[in-house]
């Protein structure tokens, strides 16, 4: 079984390792078996392509690549970078808040 991510999909995100590192960008998609989430901007990477009925010219593409989730910390809507923690609201649901402000998400 997998255990849940503290980053979902249309989260703000910090990046804190890599090439990218202190860039933030919208979480686009993730992936849940490898443990890597997809950035608007983030990670670029150069794909060559074959020319294709879709694509008759071919040639080299910029595209999104995966990002760690470990190297991603998620950022409140004040704009802060906060560890993420889970909490039952009134309603008896199970909400993310942030650690540093504490913030519902």
């Amino acid at each position: 079984m997998m255990s849940k991510l503290h980053i979902k999909k249309g989260d703000t995100v910090k990046i804190l390792a890599g090439a990218d590192n202190g860039k933030s960008g919208k979480v686009t998609s993730v992936d849940l078996g490898k443990g890597r989430a997809f950035i608007e901007g983030i990670n670029m990477v150069s794909k060559h392509t074959k020319p294709s009925a879709a694509n008759p010219q071919g040639g080299i593409l910029k595209q999104e690549a995966s990002v760690h989730i470990s190297n991603l910390m998620v950022v409140d809507s004040k704009g802060q970078a906060s560890r993420i923690g889970r909490k039952l609201n009134k309603d008896g649901k199970l909400v993310r808040y942030s650690k540093k402000t504490g913030e519902v998400l």
